[in-house]
């Protein structure tokens, strides 16, 4: 369907429409469209993953533990806690509003929402969004990605046949649409993607002082730190893993690693044999390896792997016809090198070499850049690398692990700076998409004339005293 201006204003009129009509208020409702979203996706697993293999040639058991499985998940933990996320919650006012009792914060829902949503992870990081604005009550217009065509398609058949058009739309298209939704007026937007296109919404989302949350890889890329004393074997099994994982094309991923140049050589020999375990010699003509998505972003790593050819140590081969890199490590990269300042969002990995006692020089430089939205540390001194967690600035991240920190129930998921803003998965999705609105309950009786005039003489002089009892 081809979406004009007029079209995209009419939808979002009818959905705020619906919104008005309080039937989103109901949070039993809410629980019946999360049922039914749940259901949609377990009975269309096979037509999901299908498209993510047409999009990005994942294999069925990378595109369910990626994409699929966990969107219910997602779903699972919001059913199980909604209820209790979104009771009112009861204060005692206080003495200094006496002879009020009691203040009641609701949660209520922003009203219509629009995601926007990227095309690595087309189906989690679309219908997880999704879950979470169904939560806090809203309507949800979804702008899907150009990129994953297919993806697209199916999720406008899922959401079609489970939720009527003023409730849940799905609308395609490329840049120009993407605008046509954004000049018309939200009431709440999640974007995820590049930090480039997230100063474009947030400018868009000025015009109408729209919350906006942002879900964004980080200008500068996410490191890894491995110091000396790290197992090098676990390191380079679980980095191979994450690299491979979707042919490197994840916010989250590691963009470049620092590695004690003590233990250098060993562990890349380790993340070497890693990879090849795992995906073969020949990655790029492993169906089980997914391509990238535009022959551009292959055209990218070609022409990085030529630029630092002379420092190729592991793959740089690639197969242009099936759109498939292979993972490729660079070594040794000066960490003020171009290519460790911006994210690559692709299977190449420049390693850059350092002294193990100067750990923490580079943890200053990285600090300098933008925040990523992931830092991951593999050591075995647990008090050093909690001591960096806990004074650095990125979104999350891990201690001798990489990636699952996202999959932890009950916690938030997100970035800070360039790397994003807001917070979403569980309870924090339900905040993420809701505001809480604080109501007073008066009383008519009891009600003492300390707020009113007069404010001086014995009366001022009297009140002054109330004011500093009840301060306390």
């Amino acid at each position: 369907m081809l979406f004009t201006q007029e079209r995209i204003h009419e939808i979002v009129r009818e959905q705020r429409t619906f919104f008005r009509t309080g039937t989103t208020l109901d949070v039993s409702w809410r629980i019946r469209q999360l049922e039914a979203l749940k259901q949609a996706v377990i009975d269309n697993r096979e037509m999901l993953q299908a498209a993510l293999y047409e999009d990005l040639r994942k294999s069925p058991v990378e595109a369910y533990l990626c994409d699929v499985g966990p969107v219910i998940v997602e779903i699972n933990e919001i059913l199980r806690g909604l209820r209790k996320w979104a009771r009112p919650e009861h204060h005692f006012s206080g003495l200094m509003c006496f002879p009020s009792t009691r203040t009641t914060v609701y949660k209520m829902p922003y009203g219509v929402s629009l995601i926007i949503s990227p095309f690595n992870f087309p189906i989690l990081l679309t219908l997880g969004v999704l879950a979470a604005s169904i939560s806090g009550g809203n309507t949800a217009v979804v702008k899907t990605s150009s990129k994953s065509a297919a993806s697209t398609q199916a999720l406008q058949k899922l959401l079609a046949d489970t939720f009527p058009e003023e409730f849940v739309t799905v609308i395609d298209g490329g840049h120009d649409v993407a605008d046509m939704c954004l000049a018309e007026r939200f009431d709440k937007i999640f974007y995820t993607g590049s930090p480039a296109v997230a100063r474009h919404v947030l400018a868009e989302a000025s015009k109408h002082l729209t919350s906006v949350a942002l879900e964004l890889g980080g200008e500068t890329g996410n490191w890894c730190v491995i110091r000396k004393d790290a197992d090098l074997k676990d390191a380079a099994r679980k980095i191979a893993f994450f690299k491979l994982c979707n042919a490197g094309q994840i916010c989250i991923n590691i963009n470049q690693i620092a590695v004690a140049e003590e233990v250098a050589d060993a562990f890349l020999e380790e993340l070497k044999q890693a990879c090849i375990r795992q995906i073969g010699e020949k990655p790029e003509e492993n169906p089980d390896y997914p391509k990238l998505i535009t022959d551009a972003v292959y055209e990218k790593c070609e022409r990085l792997t030529t630029e630092y050819e002379d420092r190729v140590i592991f793959g740089g081969t690639g197969n242009r016809d099936t759109c498939r890199f292979a993972p490729t490590i660079i070594y040794p990269v000066g960490i003020d090198e171009d290519i460790v300042q911006h994210e690559l969002f692709c299977p190449l990995l420049p390693v850059v070499p350092f002294k193990d006692a100067e750990a923490d020089r580079i943890l200053d430089v990285i600090a300098t850049r933008e925040h990523p939205l992931a830092m991951y540390l593999f050591t075995s001194n647990l008090k050093w690398a909690k001591r960096v967690m806990r004074t650095q600035q990125y979104g999350g991240g891990c201690i001798n692990e990489v990636c699952i920190h996202m999959m932890v129930k009950g916690v938030p998921f997100n970035g800070t700076g360039h790397s994003g803003m807001g917070a979403y998965h569980g309870e924090w999705g339900f905040r993420e998409f809701t505001h809480p609105t604080t109501v007073l309950q008066g009383r008519t009786h009891w009600n003492l004339p300390l707020r009113e005039h007069p404010y001086s003489g014995k009366a001022g002089e009297l009140k002054m005293k109330l004011l500093h009892i009840f301060e306390k």
